[in-house]
């Protein structure tokens, strides 16, 4: 077999967590971690987050990441991925009312701490489920992510006309997983994923985040000024959410990073557990995971570049598409 094929995949950001077993402040360790890798440890989901605990392994109580409050309000979804559409029944003011419901069909400012009943997205089913008894926003979202996987994110007309039949109440108000706070990561990636303890952030001035490993890794927020070991995260892949034709985003990787990614062992291939957006890659490579009818036309790997993306379920294998076709896309950051 010939090994020098150039290919394109569909595949996960890779993110690699460092347990540093120093104290430091919240921003000398930003410092650090600026320095040494990309940043303090950013977590996306409840995955990284597990992933976070099994490198810090519970050896101390509390461990730096990299949340910290500012003074900007943002609405997010605690499923995550970026706010585009909206559906205010009026436009939300700068109050305290920092959670939201959908009532007949539109949206409205809420009190997180108001009682309502709620929906719930499953992603093992994708099947929204209307919880009739009447919880806290976080109360709710708590409840979704333990039974399922997270208050509902609505991300278009379509969402919200189905959600709303599913209510089919017109005076029913139903919590959705939008909410509103001043936390950013230290990346500046708009991760919405928080994992509070009960009662945090408790608002007393502490505009730092700590987890705590003696109670689940949950999350508090303490005095940015105290002592900590810390976390902290390195990218190697970066996701360019832009559309870009194969030739595109090479060109774009090598003006702006190292590289297109390469899939050019097993370990990698495993790594692609979660697809979370269609993005190009491309290398030089000698793994081959082809799946049936889709292998390579010629012997001679040399001869052409081929495209291929990598199936969103099963196995993972690479099937065939033309490389015209334009897909968001990631960058290798390091050289190998």
């Amino acid at each position: 077999m010939h090994c020098s094929m150039k290919l394109m995949f569909l595949i996960v950001i890779i993110r690699r967590y460092h347990y540093i077993n120093m104290m430091k402040t919240w921003t000398e360790a930003q410092r650090y971690c600026r320095e040494n890798y990309t940043d303090l440890a950013t977590d996306h989901n409840i995955n990284d987050m597990n992933e976070l605990k099994n490198t810090v392994n519970n050896n101390p109580k509390y461990v730096w990441i990299g949340l910290k409050r500012t003074g900007v309000y943002q609405w997010k979804w605690s499923l995550g991925g970026p706010v585009k559409y909206l559906n205010w029944e009026t436009e939300p003011s700068d109050n305290t009312d920092n959670c939201a419901v959908m009532r007949n069909g539109t949206w409205r400012q809420q009190k997180c701490d108001v009682a309502s009943q709620f929906i719930c997205y499953n992603d093992s089913s994708k099947a929204y489920i209307i919880n009739t008894s009447s919880k806290k926003w976080r109360d709710a979202q708590r409840f979704c992510r333990q039974h399922h996987t997270d208050l509902i994110n609505v991300r278009n007309q379509t969402d919200n006309q189905l959600i709303h039949n599913i209510i089919n109440d017109p005076q029913r108000s139903v919590w959705i997983g939008l909410f509103r706070d001043s936390w950013q990561w230290s990346d500046h990636t708009d991760s919405a994923f928080r994992y509070w303890d009960s009662g945090q952030p408790d608002n007393s001035g502490s505009d730092c985040t700590a987890v705590d490993m003696n109670n689940e890794g949950k999350w508090h927020d303490v005095s940015c000024s105290g002592s900590y070991t810390f976390v902290c995260h390195e990218d190697e892949l970066i996701l360019i959410q832009k559309n870009l034709s194969w030739t595109e985003a090479v060109t774009y990787c090598r003006e702006n990073h190292v590289d297109l990614v390469s899939v050019d062992s097993q370990e990698i291939q495993l790594m692609v557990t979660e697809v979370l957006h269609q993005v190009w890659t491309a290398e030089v490579v000698c793994y081959q995971n082809w799946a049936p009818g889709n292998e390579a036309a010629v012997d001679d790997c040399e001869r052409e570049v081929r495209s291929g993306a990598v199936q969103s379920g099963g196995d993972h294998l690479w099937i065939s598409l033309p490389g015209s076709h334009k897909l968001n896309f990631i960058c290798r950051r390091k050289e190998k």
